[in-house]
């Protein structure tokens, strides 16, 4: 039987259009766009200027901290700018501009093989942390951060989300079927750095051929296993693909490392692995291009920093597309140009014709968002006072809680932007917080 979770919802999974269709290469950028922000976390600070000479993975942004992660030239070629560039957040952020010299030529001491059983569980680590890799399913967390809990917090399981469960992305489905044997080499490089006796691989029961093929990569693997879970947004999600799979609950503000589990999207496995075997840096991936608003869709493999313009040209945007989507279209994010880049995180353009637009009604208190709600929050409630600006109600909520799904968004019959009004009450609370501790902080300055 597959395995879910309580609430969710059943949207169109609208995969049909790229699911059969195998991974391309996509031409290589003359220029890319790396942007010093494609992570969670601290920004990267450039560490090249205009004029320099750059090469394939030569590391051009260093992480600002721990947690965060390095950027690195996805080409060879000329820094012709550093300067802030749009982004997909929807405001401009420090990037480097690099012109290709037509060579692609990798920096010293990379893409080359190591013998991985050789290779210790910190010189494991530093490969993955030099490589830059974070969470490639959308969260974006630095990958080294998470395969480094405190000593107090033992890991025994170490859960792949190979879900997809987001509508029309499809670039997961298919490094499952063409690449299965580098994700499970990946899984092992994971547990043996955690430590973890047990590795599940959770694939939705719409993937038939991933479930096959990962299950023969793993037939010799007596402590990994693929787990088929059922078709419902969102089986994806940390917590509810956490419960789904081993029936332990995240406690509330909790990370998964409370309950020993260690989460890793399908695709960073496999960045894993590459910068393990080969130490190959993360500047590249796999995404879907699709939508109903281009004429070509289909998987790519595509260089970090690859103008977004470039792959719909590429992909052949029809005149009435109306709307653009990094993402799939429960937590991509609308943007307002085709100017911005490929980054680390994005893992679906979705392009759509004739996109429509309405107003949304005051809360008719149905309920519908609470029985969708896949972490048993009140959206209802939380967007009441969001809208509000009641700081004061929206501290006395569950907000922190919501990992903005938008399943409740979905069925809301009065179309609130629910999701839209969670994000500015973190936000508020975000402000909050800055200013109390600002408080606190001015009386000591003052006695000094």
């Amino acid at each position: 039987m597959a395995q879910t979770f309580r609430g969710g919802i059943h949207p169109p999974e609208m995969k049909e259009a790229t699911s059969e269709m195998p991974l391309k290469v996509a031409p290589v950028p003359d220029e890319v766009i790396i942007p010093l922000v494609q992570h969670i976390g601290a920004p990267c600070n450039p560490i090249v200027d205009k004029g320099d000479q750059v090469k394939r993975g030569q590391m051009v942004g260093e992480p600002g901290g721990f947690v965060s992660a390095p950027v690195h030239a996805s080409i060879s070629g000329t820094v012709t700018k550093v300067e802030p560039r749009p982004h997909y957040l929807g405001r401009k952020i420090p990037a480097i501009v690099i012109q290709s010299d037509g060579k692609d030529e990798w920096a010293d001491g990379l893409n080359v093989e190591a013998e991985i059983g050789s290779l210790s569980r910190e010189q494991l680590i530093e490969r993955i942390q030099s490589a830059g890799i974070v969470g490639l399913g959308g969260a974006t967390f630095p990958t080294h951060v998470k395969l480094s809990p405190p000593n107090n917090s033992p890991i025994d399981t170490v859960i792949l989300n190979g879900a997809e469960c987001e509508p029309y992305v499809t670039c997961d489905d298919r490094i499952m079927i063409e690449r299965p044997n580098d994700i499970v080499e990946g899984l092992k490089i994971m547990m043996k750095v955690l430590n973890a006796n047990t590795g599940i691989i959770g694939i939705e029961a719409n993937k038939p051929k991933a479930i096959e093929t990962l299950r023969e990569a793993v037939d010799k693997e007596p402590s990994i296993s693929v787990a088929t879970l059922k078709v419902k947004y969102p089986q994806g999600s940390e917590k509810q693909l956490i419960y789904a799979l081993t029936r332990r609950k995240v406690p509330a503000g909790g990370l998964p490392m409370a309950v020993g589990v260690v989460n890793q999207n399908v695709a960073t496995t496999l960045a894993v692995y590459y910068a393990a075997k080969y130490k190959k840096p993360l500047i590249e991936r796999a995404l879907t291009i699709t939508g109903d608003g281009v004429e070509q869709p289909g998987n790519y493999m595509v260089r970090v920093g690859t103008s977004v313009r470039e792959l719909l040209d590429m992909a052949g945007m029809k005149p009435e597309a109306n709307k653009l989507v990094l993402g799939g279209p429960m937590m991509g994010l609308a943007q307002y140009t085709q100017d911005i880049s490929v980054t680390k995180g994005t893992n679906g353009i979705l392009v759509i014709a004739n996109a429509e637009s309405w107003d949304h009604t005051a809360c008719i208190r149905c309920g519908s968002c609470v029985d969708a709600c896949p972490m048993n929050l009140n959206p209802s409630e939380i967007s009441i006072a969001c809208e509000a600006s009641d700081v004061s109600a929206i501290k006395s909520t569950q907000i922190l809680d919501c990992f903005e799904c938008g399943s409740c968004a979905y069925v809301c019959p009065s179309k609130r932007p629910i999701v839209h009004w969670v994000k500015f009450g973190k936000a508020e609370l975000s402000k909050l917080k800055a200013q109390n501790q600002q408080k606190a902080v001015e009386p000591v300055a003052e006695k000094k």
